[in-house]
């Protein structure tokens, strides 16, 4: 009897640990990893369609990330989303002329915002609008538009 009481209470602890490790697991793997210091500035952009972009998403030049989204709105009078954005102090030195895009990680993978920098001389500074932006490609559009395209070019 004390030999199955030893190893039920084995299994226990074991099970136990493994469900701490998958939720901590899961917490690290939803968290985007993205630790901000105190000093950072302020850009927005305006987009006709934000698909599924989340507040935490990372904001990246060149797949790395130099920041994340802090907030998203809809501006009732344009009817765009407005995204502000979180960008380290340590790139301040972003051209006012970059472009915004919302890209894809992987085929369904989460959405996160692009810069593509310009080439002026002037840098974005905290309240700054990116001007130039792409809204997202959303999957779902693109494969309705394949269906239901009509064949032009066969006189049908």
């Amino acid at each position: 009897m004390r030999a199955n009481y030893h190893v039920e209470l084995t299994s226990g602890i074991f099970l136990l640990l493994g469900i701490a490790a998958m939720l901590w697991l899961a917490t690290k793997a939803t968290d985007y990893g993205m630790q901000l210091g105190d000093k950072t500035y302020r850009v927005t952009a305006r987009f006709g369609n934000v698909a599924d972009l989340k507040t935490r998403a990372p904001v990246k030049i060149g797949g790395v990330t130099i920041g994340m989204v802090d907030q998203i709105s809809l501006d009732p009078v344009a009817f765009e989303a407005v995204v502000e954005m979180r960008i380290d102090q340590r790139f301040a030195d972003i051209p006012s002329d970059t472009s915004a895009s919302i890209l894809t990680s992987g085929i369904l993978g989460d959405r996160y915002i692009g810069l593509e920098p310009g080439g002026a001389t002037d840098t974005l500074a905290d309240g700054d609008q990116i001007l130039i932006t792409q809204s997202a490609v959303v999957l779902e559009n693109l494969i309705s538009k394949f269906l239901f395209s009509t064949n032009k070019g066969s006189g049908k």
